[in-house]
């Protein structure tokens, strides 16, 4: 998809104003005043997972998964067209997004864990930050996407490769 082609979905966000964008991509102070922002930004994952995902049916886990998704495309390609730098540090809405995609299709056995629950959640975290930082499996190419799709995709990748170990490694627990 060229950048033409996705400037068209995302549209309205030339309408929002740069304050407001940039603002939304950093999640406010945690992409711009804290060391290791990309670490914030999934640390508020897990708590919007938590809180917006944990108790979704599969399909409201589906839809606002996806909602997420194209709103981070959008906000992260316009944040970076107005902060002059291509997927700059202190955007982290992409990892934000992306960290309830580390958990599809394991709400049960979070369930299941119980009070050890924390313990997956950590795992997802700690494997979503390594997938992220060093970007194996080819998810480097990824962010030579066009606009906020590079921003995006790479980290749903990291997310992915995350469920899937977890998944795995729960195969062999439960």
């Amino acid at each position: 998809m060229s950048g033409q082609n996705l400037d068209k979905w995302f549209r309205w966000t030339k309408l929002l104003s740069t304050p407001l964008v940039v603002n939304t991509a950093t999640l406010g102070p945690l992409g711009t005043r804290l060391k290791a922002p990309g670490t914030w930004g999934s640390v508020a994952g897990i708590l919007w997972y938590t809180v917006a995902f944990h108790n979704a049916s599969p399909i409201g886990y589906l839809f606002l998964l996806a909602l997420s998704i194209y709103f981070a495309i959008g906000i992260c390609g316009e944040a970076e067209e107005r902060l002059f730098k291509r997927d700059p540090g202190e955007v982290i809405l992409d990892e934000f997004v992306a960290i309830p995609l580390c958990f599809v299709g394991l709400q049960g056995a979070i369930v299941q864990l119980g009070s050890w629950a924390w313990l997956l959640m950590l795992a997802g975290f700690g494997l979503f930050r390594l997938f992220d930082i060093l970007k194996p499996f080819g998810i480097r190419g990824l962010q030579s996407l066009p606009g906020g799709l590079g921003v995006v995709v790479d980290d749903l990748a990291a997310a992915v490769a995350t469920c899937v170990v977890l998944h795995v490694g729960l195969a062999f627990i439960l």
